[in-house]
């Protein structure tokens, strides 16, 4: 069993794919926009190009994503994306590239369970938590 995120960005999916592949190297698994939908009654006027669904290969993990209602605001709330890295640098990297055009939630740094921990929004709103094992 295998449990995915699935982030809707509200008619942002594209630039969030993009954004993701430059700052994580993810790999776009899949793209459906609502255009190809079997039913062209689902399709809201104005978004038959936005994306009705993709997946995102990000190292061995999958995110799936949308733009949901196609309403330009989304909203993430309630949860956090654990990026679990193998060393310090690479977390300042990441960290780093999440961070472009996002907020800083909590600075990476030394912390009782981690060499280097830190949370940051990204310009969409997701909140990842950065993390390298003790």
């Amino acid at each position: 069993m295998e449990i995915q995120p699935y982030l809707f960005f509200d008619g942002r999916c594209d630039e969030a794919i993009a954004f993701y592949q430059g700052a994580l190297g993810a790999k776009l698994g899949m793209l459906m926009r609502f255009k190809q939908a079997p039913e062209p009654g689902m399709v809201q006027p104005g978004s038959e190009d936005k994306v009705m669904h993709a997946r995102l290969d990000i190292g061995a993990t999958t995110i799936l994503l949308s733009d949901g209602r196609c309403l330009g605001q989304p909203n993430f709330q309630g949860f956090a994306l654990s990026l679990t890295v193998p060393d310090a640098v690479e977390a300042e990297r990441l960290f780093e590239a999440l961070g472009d055009g996002g907020e800083v939630r909590m600075p990476l740094g030394k912390t009782f369970f981690s060499p280097s921990f830190g949370m940051v929004a990204d310009r969409f709103g997701v909140i990842w938590m950065v993390y390298v094992a003790a």
